[in-house]
């Protein structure tokens, strides 16, 4: 994608009068006027700037920790810096260089391979199904291993999550493995309804929870490790060594906590949204919504045409009918096939049924010559 159709996009998706998918994009004044303006985010402007972690970086930790129902937490600049050094921990208590996860999970897809690289990690795969690993997987698995990362949900696999009797037997059969249970949560926020259960409650099941500051929340960056305070206090010396001891960091604290006070309340609407959202899509002639219905407020969206004719049908749609619908489009190992992950946040809770299939015809009419 060229930096002049992310430009028009910019342009065309910040000034249309409608949005489906994800959050309305912000110009850099924009944004530090939502910074200065938004929610009240239930800290003291008024004290001084946080210094390498302090202040209202550590006011973010805490509030974060009693969330997920965990002793401590650290902040992070990166989640890719906070799950290595999550995994690096619990391979040295437990003397394996061996994780087991997903092929799918972030790691292996898009962290161009840090943890084998930087750590000197080694993963292995118990299942190349879009789901979770069974028991009988992991008792099978065919190279032992001292941890395993389980990622709710799995977003690559169509943002999926197990049942909660999945997810409590494949950590029990983990357990009984000898192995430490590392939870990938960084859009845990939003698996709550399909779960059935909270989040200190999915949270007790793991030996540590990596948790987003910018995925569902809002935030400007950053993330969180948490876990009992042994593991917290490692996970500090390891981010020092790691380079993400930073001077300041205010503007992503004060974010995310905005994030907690605006968006957290809200993650059970959009999920339910999402549902009939996904449920008119899944009408549209040729289109596939995956999972249906969805496990979270997010979901992936397949539609009978090439990525590029979409992309450039959908700009051409926000910039001469105001109605901005989709993301990314990405081109799938079928031709002519292609694929758009959707997120049914604040804005999309406006759209109908309805509304989004009449939006989307008018879309796939911008395709015909």
């Amino acid at each position: 994608m060229t930096n002049d159709f992310q430009q028009r996009r910019f342009a065309a998706y910040r000034s249309a009068g409608r949005l489906l998918s994800g959050t309305r994009p912000q110009s850099l004044r924009e944004g530090l006027a939502a910074l200065a303006d938004g929610p009240d985010p239930g800290y003291d402007l008024d004290q001084r700037p946080d210094v390498y972690g302090d202040g209202v970086v550590r006011a973010l930790e805490e509030r974060v920790a009693a969330l997920l129902g965990l002793p401590d937490a650290a902040f992070f600049p990166t989640g890719t810096m906070a799950q290595q050094v999550a995994l690096r921990y619990w391979a040295d208590r437990t003397g394996s260089r061996v994780v087991a996860m997903h092929p799918l999970a972030h790691p292996e897809v898009h962290e161009r391979r840090a943890l084998t690289r930087l750590t000197g990690l080694h993963t292995v795969w118990p299942t190349a199904e879009p789901r979770l690993p069974t028991p009988d997987e992991l008792r099978s698995c065919e190279e032992h291993f001292g941890t395993v990362a389980l990622e709710l949900p799995l977003r690559d696999a169509g943002f999926v999550l197990p049942t909660w009797s999945e997810l409590t037997a494949t950590v029990g059969a983990a357990r009984e493995l000898g192995a430490r249970v590392h939870l990938d949560g960084a859009r845990l926020w939003e698996s709550t309804p399909h779960l059935g259960h909270s989040l200190p409650e999915i949270c007790a099941l793991a030996d540590s929870v990596y948790v987003s500051c910018y995925k569902t929340l809002g935030g400007l960056s950053g993330a969180l490790l948490a876990g009992d305070g042994a593991f917290v206090r490692e996970a500090r010396v390891w981010r020092h060594r790691y380079g993400g001891q930073i001077f300041r960091q205010w503007p992503a604290a004060l974010s995310a906590l905005a994030g907690l006070e605006r968006e957290l309340p809200l993650l059970e609407g959009y999920v339910t949204h999402a549902r009939e959202i996904a449920a008119a899509l899944a009408t549209i002639p040729g289109a596939r919504v995956n999972p249906s219905p969805p496990h979270t407020h997010q979901f992936q969206l397949w539609l009978p045409y090439g990525a590029d004719a979409l992309a450039e049908a959908g700009l051409r749609l926000a910039e001469e009918q105001g109605l901005a619908l989709f993301g990314h489009w990405a081109p799938s190992a079928v031709p002519g096939r292609s694929m758009t992950e959707v997120t049914v946040a604040g804005p999309a809770t406006e759209w109908s049924g309805d509304e989004v299939v009449e939006a989307v015809t008018a879309l796939l009419a911008l395709l015909k010559p």
